[in-house]
């Protein structure tokens, strides 16, 4: 049986369930059916995995001889990312999808899922499993000592889990829930389609200073999203400091591609403004030098960064429920049992 989060762990698992179940036959004597399911794996109050409930998810597939669940929540334990974990007596598998990275082909995953069934089920009755297993990473027992994990190298591994988290994050979908920062940026940034002055400032600015100060709008909104909606992570003891640093890490690499993702939204949106409504030859004799489209597109680009700096701050995402799906920490709070559940 097959389990998975919401979202783009049901989205990868049903890419392989076809592939995965033809390979399982091929290894196991007898029929084999695979299903799968939509669930989320929940947390308890002292911050473990609840691997009771996954057992007791359905009855109707009580009798299953080997679950395996994909989370979205990023595993970490004895300074490695933990990829898969094998729990024999449950015979349950978790196997965490950000540690798969951003780029995990079904290959990947299905290697990974086909060596923890493997490993599942008695020696007399499976292949060799050594022979799925990638060269970066390894199986070893885990802190505990009740089971076995799949542990990624800790050079490649910490980037990978950050990056696969950043594509659970979903930042582009998030862009749109933007659109009151969009708002604001738009009428602030499009005064300088109207205003001499900053077709002056922006024609004077060489191009590393009107870099520079793009760059300073964009960490300018960043800072202001993580400070106003909370999205900072603190951790709770000592040994949640890897794992929190990879919430924060994720965080704000997802609100640079939101906030880079706005800022060439109002670049683009100014330019075409500019376009049409500036003549060039009026331009021309203010600024006093010959116009060419670059003009257009340095008008525009530090507009943008004037609109973002002006406009946007102060506004947010358009809805709570959208900010609790945007980072991992926020959607892992919605996963623990209260200390009276």
């Amino acid at each position: 049986m097959l389990l998975a989060d919401p979202g783009l762990p049901t989205r990868r698992v049903n890419s392989i369930k076809e592939s995965f179940t033809t390979e399982a036959r091929k290894m196991i004597d007898g029929e084999v059916t695979v299903t799968s399911e939509t669930r989320m794996l929940r947390i308890r109050p002292d911050d473990t995995l609840d691997i009771s409930a996954v057992r007791e998810i359905d009855q109707d597939h009580a009798d299953a001889d080997a679950v395996i669940m994909l989370t979205e929540i990023p595993r970490h334990t004895k300074g490695h990312p933990l990829i898969s974990e094998i729990f024999p007596e449950q015979k349950v598998a978790i196997v965490s999808c950000p540690t798969l990275g951003a780029w995990a082909t079904r290959s990947r995953i299905q290697k990974v899922f086909t060596g923890s069934l493997l490993r599942l089920l008695p020696e007399g009755s499976r292949p060799d499993p050594a022979k799925y297993d990638k060269r970066w990473s390894q199986w070893q027992s885990t802190e505990r000592g009740e089971g076995l994990g799949l542990f990624a190298h800790t050079f490649t591994g910490g980037p990978r889990t950050v990056l696969g988290m950043v594509l659970g994050n979903d930042p582009m979908r998030a862009v749109p829930k933007l659109t009151s920062a969009l708002a604001a940026g738009a009428a602030t940034g499009a005064f300088g389609i109207f205003y001499s002055s900053i077709w002056q400032m922006a024609d004077a600015l060489t191009p590393l200073r009107l870099l520079l100060v793009g760059l300073a709008a964009v960490i300018t909104m960043i800072f202001w999203l993580i400070v106003r909606d909370g999205l900072w992570d603190r951790p709770k003891n000592r040994s949640l400091a890897t794992v929190v640093t990879l919430y924060n890490g994720s965080t704000a690499i997802t609100l640079l591609f939101c906030i880079l993702a706005l800022y060439m939204i109002l670049v683009a949106f100014i330019f075409l403004g500019a376009l049409v409504i500036i003549d060039a030859e009026y331009m021309a004799s203010v600024i006093g030098s010959d116009v060419s489209l670059a003009n257009y597109l340095h008008i525009a680009w530090f507009s943008a960064g004037l609109g973002v700096f002006a406009g946007a701050i102060g506004s947010s995402f358009d809805s709570g429920v959208d900010l609790r799906r945007l980072t991992h920490g926020q959607r892992e709070r919605q996963r623990q049992y209260t200390e009276s559940a």
